[in-house]
């Protein structure tokens, strides 16, 4: 079960890295955002999802331009999900927009923030684009987990599209997989793909499989 309190230092400490003193408390915009990862209809872009992937770019960090603007990406990425809508990461990064601003942010970091989790559609950041680049190998990394947690997380995947038909799920995610497979690289950190791209495409591979029988 996610520790709420960490959740929120976890906010708070990214908030005020990049915004100036005296803006307003941060907390009710954690506890907001929190919520919205709460939410019933989601099964596996839960507040464990949240956690992961601000894990990870704490593991990546050091290729990051703003590592605290990739942070808050992190909190945006996800936070408007409606398994049934195709807007959900335009209408996360407008929220990121009003809420940062409203926060203290200023235009330009909010700018980025909007621009990062607008990224999350295609998951194709540019070579020097190192801020893109950690959000969106923390966001795959799932990709490349032990056999036992990529199940678990296929599972979750199909628990939140229960409402698609057998045969539409299994053409729709065969083509959301062999769009990754056709990026040249899934991670673009030395870090990630190193460590991730292997395993990644091996699990993808075998997905596939196993959607084709």
């Amino acid at each position: 079960m996610a520790d709420l309190d960490a959740l929120r230092s976890r906010w708070n400490r990214s908030l005020e890295g990049v915004r100036s003193p005296g803006g307003p408390d941060p907390t009710p915009y954690a506890d907001h955002l929190l919520t919205r990862w709460q939410e019933p209809q989601r099964r596996y872009h839960t507040l464990a999802h949240l956690t992961a992937v601000l894990d990870r770019v704490d593991v990546l960090e050091e290729y990051a331009d703003d590592p605290d603007l990739v942070r808050l990406a992190a909190w945006f990425h996800d936070a408007v999900y409606l398994p049934d809508r195709s807007e959900n990461e335009e209408r996360s990064a407008h929220l990121a927009e009003r809420a940062l601003r409203e926060a203290g942010v200023s235009d330009e970091d909010t700018a980025e923030v909007a621009r990062l989790v607008r990224l999350t559609v295609t998951h194709a950041p540019a070579d020097g684009d190192r801020n893109g680049q950690v959000l969106c190998d923390a966001d795959l990394a799932i990709l490349a987990s032990s056999p036992e947690t990529y199940a678990a997380y296929t599972v979750a995947v199909r628990q939140e599209y229960a409402f698609v038909p057998n045969d539409d799920f299994r053409r729709g995610r065969a083509a959301v997989l062999h769009q990754l497979l056709d990026l040249p690289r899934l991670f673009r950190t030395p870090y990630g793909e190193r460590e991730w791209e292997r395993r990644a495409r091996l699990n993808i591979g075998g997905e596939l499989d196993l959607l084709d029988a």
